[in-house]
């Protein structure tokens, strides 16, 4: 029986985080290719090209320095010879590569192919809705595609700090795989079916860490910002509720949704944007060159798509604190109305189409 091979799209903080818990766990595994192929965007790193760094040290020097990857992930330049064996390919790149990078490999990849998204973000349809990541990828890639999801901060999963993870995975078969290659004795996995509200959590929480942030950036007590917290959840379940309908309340949760929505609002570079722009008066545009370079704001983006979405449906007085973001993020409210937003959000919990399974 051929052994599963595995291979990693990426080589930033999080591949790489990823590959050493990766690499560890399929030399445990006698069904798995001990061989996990690394693409690498080649890059010179004190005159030696980061590929060969890595495959002779086992140290991305580039991303995460102070670590120390196994011997067993090999990194490769190209991105067609590292996926054209793989029988699971796990991506770990900034979301805007995410297309061109599937146009690359479409027709190149097994046809029975897996692919795991560890992406955080989406795209804009062209009806206004989300187009999640796994959507993007299993339209142009014409396979699965499955999500890891969690308040996994990078740095505090390589130095063995205790940490959780959900995979959302439509096909059974490949729970008990995707749950081992991704484990570790610190970092926890759950698998579950419900996919779509795994990624979306992960989406929506950048609105609230937003809030979050302005609340820091306004010196805000923590009852203030326990509450943004706790409306933001709120409002997650509802948009979820209206707008994809039949996802399991128990998602929410787990690591993709509380967890990561907690870790976000403290930890997260929406919110630490969020607090800059209250401090400093400076326009978004500018500050997030500055502060986040090389990545897209998904806090204001995410909070425009849903207030669009919102708007369409009429229910933006529903979503006090997401429609109260946006319009902080355009200039149309001050910041005193994010305090007010909570203080006036009606007591009676907006349940409007009851879908949750338990």
């Amino acid at each position: 029986m051929d052994k599963i091979m595995i291979c990693i799209i990426g080589s930033g903080n999080w591949a790489t985080t990823i590959a050493r818990n990766v690499g560890r766990n399929v030399a445990n595994h006698s069904t798995l290719d001990e061989k996990v192929p690394m693409y690498v965007y080649e890059e010179m790193v004190e005159g030696r090209k980061l590929t060969e760094i890595i495959n002779t040290t086992h140290i991305n020097a580039k991303y995460m320095p102070n670590f120390v990857l196994p011997p067993n992930i090999v990194a490769v330049d190209d991105i067609v010879t590292t996926a054209r064996d793989a029988d699971i390919i796990i991506f770990a790149i900034p979301p805007t590569f995410v297309s061109s990078c599937c146009k690359t490999l479409l027709g190149k990849v097994k046809p029975t192919a897996h692919a795991v998204s560890l992406i955080k973000g989406f795209e804009r349809g062209d009806d206004g809705q989300f187009i999640l990541i796994s959507q993007i990828i299993m339209r142009q890639l014409k396979i699965p595609c499955s999500v890891l999801v969690g308040c996994n901060l990078a740095h505090e999963i390589a130095n063995d700090h205790f940490a959780e993870g959900t995979v959302g995975c439509r096909d059974q078969k490949y729970f008990r795989v995707l749950h081992d290659i991704f484990r570790s004795p610190t970092f926890r996995v759950v698998v579950t079916e419900d996919a779509d509200c795994v990624e979306i959590c992960s989406t929506l929480r950048n609105i609230i860490a937003f809030a979050a942030g302005c609340s820091d950036g306004m010196q805000l007590n923590e009852n203030t910002k326990a509450g943004i917290i706790r409306r933001g959840f709120l409002e997650m379940l509802q948009f979820v509720d209206v707008f994809y309908p039949g996802c399991r309340m128990g998602t929410f949760f787990e690591a993709c949704g509380i967890s990561d929505l907690v870790t976000s609002c403290y930890a997260n570079r929406n919110r630490k944007l969020a607090e800059a722009f209250v401090k400093t008066g400076k326009p978004l545009s500018e500050l997030e060159h500055i502060l986040i370079p090389g990545h897209e704001p998904l806090g204001p983006v995410t909070a425009e798509l849903v207030h669009h979405m919102l708007k369409k449906k009429g229910l933006e007085e529903k979503f006090p604190l997401f429609t109260t973001v946006y319009k902080i993020c355009t200039g149309d409210y001050p910041l005193s109305r994010l305090v007010e937003c909570l203080i006036k959000a009606r007591e009676d919990i907006f349940h409007p189409l009851h879908t949750f399974q338990l």
